[in-house]
Formats: C-alpha cells, sequence, structure tokens
C-alpha cells in the first residue's frame, strides 16, 4: 500500500511538473487552432441592401460561398430593402453597417443632416436611361418636350435622372407629363400609353429579351455620369470600426473582380442563389451589364472602388438646381477613398 501511494505521488508531481514547464493546452493544439491567416474572433457585418438578393449582385453570394468573409474574421448578413433609402435608414437605425444605396438617397439624407460618409464606389457608371420606340423619334434631351414619360415612382431613381437629362436641354417637369407605371414600365410604352419610359441598363435589357422592338435610348451618363450605387456608412461606424470595413470592402472588392473575370460562372450561381435568377440567359446578359458598370478611367488607374468627390458633387449641385434638395453639400467633406482596397 505504501509503494502503490509513492508511486502515485510520484506520477501526480510529474504531471504537475510537465503542466508547469509548458505541456500545450487546448488552445494550443492543432485541432484547436483557427486556420492560418484565419482572424481567432469573427465580428457580425450587417449589409443592408437597395433590393432582396439579385442576380447583379451574385458576386456576393460567391463570397459567402468560398468563405472570403469568414477568413476576414466577417460574420456576414445581407438585409434586404426597397429602394436605396431603405438601405440608408437601416443604418442610421442602427440595424446595418453598410448601406448599398444610390446617390440620390445619399443626397436625401445629407440634406436632412445626416452625418455619413461614402466610403467606395459599387459602380461608377450611371446606368440610367430614357427608351422610346424608333417611330418616337425622341433622340435627344430636347425630343422630349411635349412628351409623355413613364417612371418606376415618382420617389426613383427613374424619375430622378429624368429631370437630369431634361435640365440639360433646359426642360423641367412643366414641360413633360410624367406617368408613375410600376416596375413593368415597358408594357406602357409598347401599348403606346406612354411616348418613353424612363429605366435602367437591366430593365432594358430584360425588355429586349422579351420582345422588344428596336428603340432610341438616351443614356444619362452621356449628361451626368455619378455613380450608380456606392457603399455608404455613418460618421460613428467610420470612425469607431475602421478595420472591420477595410476587411469588408477587400472581399467585396475581390469578389467583384471574380465576377467580371468568371461571368459565366456567376450566370450559373445566380440560378440558384438569386430571386430573379432563373433563366441564365438572362443572367449573363444582367452580370454583363454590372461587370460594364463595375469599372471606368478611375477604377483602370487606382483599381476597383475608387471615387471621384468631384463627381458626386457635380451630382448634388444639379439635385439642388432641380429642388430635389435644399441644401448645399459639401461632398470633399463625405467621401473618402481611405478604406478603399489598394490596386
Amino acid at each position: 500500500m505504501k509503494k502503490y501511494t509513492i508511486a502515485a505521488i510520484l506520477m501526480l508531481a510529474g504531471s504537475l511538473l510537465l503542466s508547469a514547464c509548458g505541456t500545450p493546452s487546448s488552445n494550443e493544439t492543432g485541432s484547436a487552432q483557427p486556420a492560418a491567416g484565419t482572424p481567432a474572433q469573427t465580428q457580425k457585418v450587417i449589409m443592408a441592401s437597395w433590393s432582396k438578393p439579385i442576380t447583379e449582385q451574385t458576386n456576393l453570394y460567391y463570397a459567402e460561398e468560398q468563405g472570403w468573409f469568414k477568413e476576414k474574421g466577417i460574420d456576414f448578413t445581407f438585409v434586404p430593402g426597397a429602394g436605396g433609402g431603405d438601405a440608408i435608414k437601416n443604418i442610421l437605425s442602427k440595424q446595418a453597417d453598410i448601406a448599398f444605396t444610390d446617390p440620390g438617397s445619399l443626397y436625401f439624407a445629407l440634406d436632412k443632416g445626416e452625418k455619413l460618409r461614402v466610403i467606395y464606389n459599387i459602380y461608377p457608371q450611371n446606368v440610367f436611361n430614357i427608351v422610346s420606340l424608333k417611330d418616337k423619334n425622341i433622340r435627344e434631351p430636347k425630343d422630349l418636350k411635349g412628351k409623355k414619360i413613364g417612371v418606376y415612382s415618382l420617389s426613383s431613381g427613374t424619375r430622378h435622372n429624368l429631370l437630369v437629362v431634361l435640365h440639360q436641354a433646359g426642360l423641367t417637369e412643366k414641360d413633360v407629363t410624367i406617368v408613375e407605371t410600376g416596375v413593368s414600365n415597358f408594357a406602357p410604352l409598347i401599348q403606346g400609353q406612354v411616348d418613353a419610359t424612363a429605366a435602367t441598363d437591366t430593365g432594358l435589357a430584360d425588355a429586349m429579351l422579351k420582345g422588344l422592338g428596336d428603340v432610341n435610348v438616351i443614356n444619362v451618363k452621356d449628361y451626368l455620369n455619378v455613380p450608380s450605387d456606392v457603399f455608404v456608412v455613418t460618421e460613428e461606424t467610420f470612425q469607431q470600426k475602421k478595420e472591420m470595413l477595410r476587411s469588408f470592402l477587400e472581399v467585396y472588392k475581390k469578389s467583384a473582380e471574380w465576377m467580371i473575370q468568371n461571368p459565366d460562372a456567376a450566370a450559373e450561381l445566380a440560378l440558384t442563389k438569386a430571386i430573379d435568377g432563373k433563366d441564365k440567359q438572362r443572367n449573363g446578359e444582367i452580370i454583363k451589364l454590372r461587370n460594364e458598370s463595375t469599372v471606368s478611367e478611375d477604377t483602370d488607374k487606382n483599381g476597383l472602388g475608387w471615387l471621384d468627390a468631384s463627381i458626386l458633387q457635380e451630382g448634388a449641385d444639379v439635385y439642388k438646381k432641380l429642388g430635389l434638395i435644399q441644401n448645399d453639400l459639401k461632398l470633399s467633406d463625405i467621401v473618402t477613398n481611405d478604406l478603399v482596397p489598394k490596386k
């Protein structure tokens, strides 16, 4: 019995000695270590979109599928919306960290005194247009005078961009008749209920795939090429979560580059990820258009996401002239490239 007790004591002492000398803890074993390059902790990041999950955002679904957000320590959540204003409201109410929104919604919020920052240029190209059937002979903005023109709604980007085009020709809303047609705005055009309709490049592509005939197209970017969408955050989030935002933008840029390089794979993925992605041919057309709107001369020089404050300032000045906003905005205080991943 005495011999057994001594042996037990010696074994206990030995185990204590090994522990004191650095026996690996559970956190140091291979099974408990995070993968190389993976942060030990994750941070929840909520992105409020202007839309539901649609085909043009397939790059985000691919980033999730590949685990790119997790590699950066991000627990990513996509919050759907019904317009850029919804995305802005979600960050102002702290229901989200990042807004995927349009410049118009940004201007409206800034006009009300909200403290915001623009941190990434998602689509540098203005994708809005005015479409008419060939027999209407509407080829340039001045031809719209006296015409009946459809818009999605009076609060939509289609109306705002229509006003921009009218302004370039010295016209106002009083010089045309604006008709709310809803999102199915090409049916009234085909049926002759309107002479032209304000739409987007993807809306026009859909209509063409469904048999829309020869049309004339006035591209708004030829008159005011403000971005179609940007990432916006509150000033508070910008100051307090810069590293998180930088990591998010690195993943987003990587995913956008993937979609540019792999449009066919993106069209295939959209079949199962996007609510409007049931037709692969359509997916391919939409992705082609969004890839084109993702690049510009600035992004060629500085990489995807690069912002030009002067262009957004030009847009704000036009909005004020049109009476859409009341106050002068200084976009150089709002726009920053500090977090945009380097080329």
